[in-house]
């Protein structure tokens, strides 16, 4: 699959219509080997190419997607399919009434939604094995997992099956797939992209994002739903390169690719020095607390009446909050606000944005809790949590590195997203 902008330029000038586009992405859906799709809505995705095939013949364009073939999580509804969330719970969910904002939004660009992607048990867990359909696979090594909760997304991705994809990302779940699988993942700030008929997982971190092969791709998506696109100033800002034991990976690959990185952006002529963090292991360990409370919220009900129906890593982690006196939630919330408060400020004073490893260790395999006698999960979530703490932008991008793939974030402390989605396309042409 080509990466957007050359899909694009493709479907804009004719040498490939939206109706052979999205017929080639079926075809690649229908015979996947990763296990990214939950549903195909072939003779409508069908339908909806055929029609913008006609504008196109006659020389119009419903808007800057234009026949571009996407998929969407299985947590986003997508009306006349159901949303049942990677979950035994929702098998006969009814199909949905209405379209996520989100999904207008892409409509409108043009795009054609050809499918549900898998998700991660109601988006629960930052591996991408644990859902109803069994586990998504890594392209990369099918043995392995793809990283969550947005598995599908990112494995469709890198697979090659689709251009562009919608994820939500709560805690990890849009950049610790995007690093595991070798793409490139937006986390925005909360309610950035509107997060409307998307099921919750904690309502205080939710947010809807995008992956895509690379940063180039990342911009000319996010143009279309609104934003600016990429700064061509990018270069510019103050990087900090976050040190201390809290960032450093299990794995020395991914050490090197931040290296590379850091180098990379000090050749483009941008300021890097070594950041520290203080107080961020005590906020990555609000995460947790109020994720769980809310999650548990949300859960209440069917956990009581159906608890076997959840697949037993889910309601292992949905367990313990049965119980949880409240005050550890307000507690939690309060220690976030402070903590969060002062680690902002102290990195604003001296970075504009904050380069740091995405995970500890590639990926892993399927099933595994842990690997070399290092933690899986948390090794998959506690690099990326921090930021969703602090509602802070981020850009997931894969460093090349030999072997299984790895990747970094560059994470906006005093910039938005324009700036670093600039960064990002300015540091692939470094890094290729």
């Amino acid at each position: 699959m080509l990466p957007l902008p050359d899909l694009l330029r493709a479907l804009d000038s004719g040498e490939l219509s939206p109706s052979e586009h999205v017929d080639d992405v079926l075809s690649r859906l229908e015979s996947d080997t990763t296990n990214c799709v939950v549903t195909l809505d072939a003779d409508r995705a069908r339908q909806r190419a055929a029609a913008l095939t006609a504008l196109s013949t006659s020389g119009r364009r419903l808007g800057p997607l234009h026949g571009v073939a996407v998929g969407i999580k299985d947590l986003v509804d997508v009306t006349g399919l159901p949303t049942r969330c990677g979950s035994r719970l929702l098998a006969d969910a009814a199909p949905a009434t209405a379209d996520a904002p989100v999904v207008t939004m892409l409509r409108a660009a043009g795009a054609v939604v050809v499918a549900k992607l898998h998700t991660h048990e109601f988006a629960y867990g930052p591996t991408g094995d644990v859902a109803a359909t069994g586990p998504a696979r890594n392209p990369h090594d099918p043995t392995r997992i793809t990283g969550g909760s947005s598995s599908g997304s990112a494995a469709a991705v890198a697979a090659g099956h689709l251009a562009l994809t919608v994820g939500t990302d709560t805690g990890a779940s849009v950049r610790t797939p995007a690093a595991l699988c070798g793409v490139a993942g937006l986390k925005p700030r909360r309610g950035a992209v509107p997060g409307e008929r998307v099921f919750p997982l904690a309502e205080s971190f939710d947010t809807v994002g995008l992956l895509a092969a690379d940063a180039a791709s990342l911009a000319v998506a996010r143009t279309a739903l609104g934003e600016s696109g990429a700064s061509a100033a990018a270069v510019l800002p103050r990087i900090g390169v976050a040190e201390g034991d809290w960032w450093r990976p299990h794995d020395p690959v991914i050490a090197d690719a931040v290296r590379a990185v850091a180098d990379a952006l000090a050749a483009l002529g941008a300021p890097v020095a070594a950041q520290d963090t203080p107080g961020v292991a005590e906020l990555a360990a609000t995460y947790p607390v109020i994720t769980g409370a809310e999650a548990y919220a949300t859960h209440r009900h069917w956990f009581t009446e159906r608890r076997d129906e959840y697949q037993p890593a889910t309601a292992a982690r949905l367990a313990p909050h049965a119980e949880a006196p409240a005050h550890l939630y307000v507690d939690a919330r309060r220690e976030r606000r402070r903590v969060g408060r002062a680690l902002l400020d102290r990195l604003g004073a001296s970075c504009d944005v904050l380069l740091c490893p995405t995970t500890r260790l590639r990926a892993t395999p399927i099933g595994a809790t842990e690997h070399g006698g290092v933690p899986v999960l948390p090794s998959m979530l506690q690099l990326t949590s921090p930021f969703n703490l602090l509602d802070r932008p981020v850009v997931a991008l894969p460093v090349p590195v030999p072997g299984l793939p790895a990747g970094v974030q560059l994470v906006g402390i005093t910039v938005g997203e324009d700036v670093l989605l600039g960064l990002a396309r300015a540091l692939e042409t470094a890094l290729r």
